[in-house]
């Protein structure tokens, strides 16, 4: 089910995000059990694209793709996952277990009338992705992964590769209750912008941009629901009944990822039955705001190499 929902405040940061040139619209949308936030632009009647942020972000991560994609011919929706933002934040770790943010992404498509669209992730909207594509094969025309490992190969790693173990630290203290919370809050939310600052390049995260995750931070319960992602992980490991994609694959991968080492991108790839792996020397974990142009180029040669139709309409 879909509203429109609209704030002044919400079309604002819309406004000042995407250019003038792009109608983009503030949504929410009803999707298994919970409503999205979930920003829209692009003609009905395109093929659609849907893309998936990460931790500790929202929908802005993608700010620099929208106009691209739209002006190239595309439908792209962009939703505040589950617990982040302007989203519905459930209570309970259970409720963000992988399978159902997956489930959340299947019934998003379907309220544009389709079956299936493109899908890009990036970091934990990456892990989504992967199991959508594994658990939802049918949901995922084609498929673009930026620094983020498919989880067969993350858990490979961490039983196999001591460096990977030692950057994935911080996973054990999100299992904690309250005191991440306290952290993560401690100071105007210090920890969570060096989290940003200190794992890229000088300048990659601007004062507005950074004033803008604080405020989306700063909502009630989200720092819960962010961390629950984590927690439900742990206690409810994904567990989708292939571990194989048959999408076509792009996966992108900052090789200065501080958290993630490369080898995770090579050991993803070697999932799919169709992938193509760009490795970005002297880039971080965080692509899509570091490499924005380059990363769009990358996603519409992806996208247009299929030669897709326009949707499977319903």
């Amino acid at each position: 089910m879909e509203t429109n929902g609209r704030s002044t405040a919400t079309d604002a940061e819309i406004g000042a995000a995407v250019p003038s040139t792009v109608d983009a619209d503030s949504t929410r949308r009803t999707v298994n059990g919970v409503e999205l936030h979930v920003v829209t632009a692009g003609d009905r009647s395109d093929p659609l694209l849907v893309l998936l942020h990460g931790f500790p972000e929202y929908w802005y991560e993608w700010r620099s793709q929208i106009a691209p994609l739209v002006d190239a011919g595309y439908r792209v929706l962009v939703p505040d996952q589950r617990g982040y933002n302007r989203s519905e934040k459930p209570d309970g770790v259970r409720a963000y277990r992988t399978a159902e943010l997956a489930r959340d992404i299947v019934a998003l498509i379907a309220t544009e009338g389709r079956d299936a669209a493109h899908v890009v992730g990036h970091d934990w909207g990456g892990i989504v992705a992967w199991d959508l594509a594994c658990r939802f094969p049918g949901a995922v025309d084609r498929l673009a992964v930026v620094n983020a490992p498919h989880p067969t190969a993350y858990r490979r790693q961490l039983l196999s590769n001591l460096e990977q173990l030692r950057r994935s630290w911080y996973v054990p203290c999100f299992q904690l209750p309250w005191l991440p919370e306290f952290a993560c809050r401690y100071d105007e939310y210090r920890l969570l912008e060096r989290a940003l600052r200190e794992t890229a390049p000088p300048g990659t995260f601007s004062e507005t941009a950074l004033a803008r995750y604080r405020r989306a931070w700063s909502r009630d319960h989200a720092l819960t629901a962010m961390l629950n992602w984590y927690r439900a992980a742990a206690r409810y490991p994904p567990n989708p009944p292939i571990d194989r994609v048959a999408a076509p694959t792009l996966v992108v991968w900052g090789e200065d990822d501080t958290t993630l080492v490369p080898a995770l991108a090579v050991d993803s790839a070697a999932f799919c039955a169709e992938c193509r792996l760009e490795m970005l020397r002297g880039v971080s974990h965080w692509v899509p705001h570091e490499e924005p142009d380059r990363l769009s180029g990358l996603l519409l040669e992806h996208f247009d190499a299929g030669s897709l139709p326009v949707a499977r309409s319903r």
